[in-house]
């Protein structure tokens, strides 16, 4: 039930999210999947001829499961918030992480993230990417801020 809650709270929308399924999710650490897409937007032109996810999404990919899904969860269970139309803000503040293998179209990712630190809505965490095989794909350390609420006022 609340990963389904989680899932309401994601504040991408379809062409963008990039989260199919929270398998697992607690105060330490999430665990989700996501299947590339073979039709999705960026695979037309990068790279022509021969498809391949670019770095950015497979990024984007860890980032949505490893450090936004877990934030979401740990403001949930903090202040009690039920409500889907409460919209969270997700904002990247680091990322380290190495790369091991390409992505291609059709393949289903497995992300799995640990919690090293949650205080004052910063969320510090060790994320790793698999695929199908269970094979490397990328791993490192995701630093975000969860906002619950806030309007973002652009210069």
């Amino acid at each position: 039930m609340m990963n389904n809650i989680i899932l309401q709270h994601l504040p991408y929308k379809s062409s963008f999210r990039f989260v199919d399924n929270i398998s697992s999710i607690d105060d330490n650490g999430v665990t989700g999947d996501y299947t590339l897409q073979p039709d999705a937007f960026f695979y037309k032109d990068h790279f022509e001829g021969h498809a391949v996810t670019p770095g950015v999404i497979i990024l984007e990919i860890m980032a949505q499961i490893g450090v936004v899904a877990l934030g979401i969860y740990l403001i949930l269970r903090q202040r009690s918030v039920t409500d889907p139309e409460e919209r969270m803000m997700p904002l990247l503040t680091s990322t380290d992480v190495s790369f091991f293998k390409m992505v291609f179209p059709g393949q289903k990712l497995t992300v799995t993230s640990r919690k090293e630190y949650f205080r004052y809505d910063k969320l510090k965490c060790f994320v790793e990417m698999r695929d199908e095989c269970n094979d490397l794909v990328a791993k490192g350390t995701f630093a975000g801020i969860i906002k619950k609420n806030e309007k973002i006022q652009l210069p």
